[in-house]
């Protein structure tokens, strides 16, 4: 159940953080056009995979009943 929780912390707190990080009154964020800006991307993708990876991994230990 904590996995489950966890997760979904993790999704709402990326959510939170990639919507900080749109454009804004036409300026855009400082990691565009720097070396850092792949990473960013990067990192943005490894939170949601690894969010949906402990709820399912959370839902399977709920539904498994240990």
């Amino acid at each position: 159940m904590i996995q489950l929780i966890s997760g979904l912390a993790v999704f709402v707190l990326t959510g939170i953080v990639f919507l900080y990080c749109l454009p804004r009154d036409g300026k855009h964020h400082r990691f565009v056009g720097t070396e850092f800006e792949p990473y960013v991307g990067v990192a943005f993708c490894s939170a949601v995979a690894l969010s949906f990876t402990l709820m399912l991994s959370g839902v399977i230990d709920v539904a498994g009943g240990k």
